[in-house]
């Protein structure tokens, strides 16, 4: 007996909170408290986007950006406190 396909439908996705249904909004709303992340839209070369989609493999480049925002981020704050305490340094020598 062949099983028949089921019929596609165009609902959208059911977006919960704990047990109960919430709006996009409140969806959205939820996972930025949780997780701490805000969606954001800017336009990158496409050089960036191939080079992250082609070292992110399965992973997903997103998440490969968002480390290398943060590995700049850290980055900076080193190098000032470095610069900072190599500059205290020289004054008491």
């Amino acid at each position: 007996m062949k099983s028949k396909p089921s019929p596609v439908t165009s609902k959208p996705p059911r977006l919960r909170v704990g047990l109960r249904d919430v709006s996009p909004e409140q969806f959205s709303a939820a996972v930025n408290q949780r997780l701490g992340k805000q969606r954001v839209s800017i336009m990158l070369d496409g050089a960036i986007i191939a080079f992250f989609k082609a070292k992110a493999g399965e992973r997903g480049y997103q998440t490969l950006i968002n480390q290398a925002l943060h590995q700049a981020m850290t980055g900076e704050q080193i190098e000032s406190t470095l610069r900072r305490v190599i500059r205290e340094e020289l004054r008491a020598a």
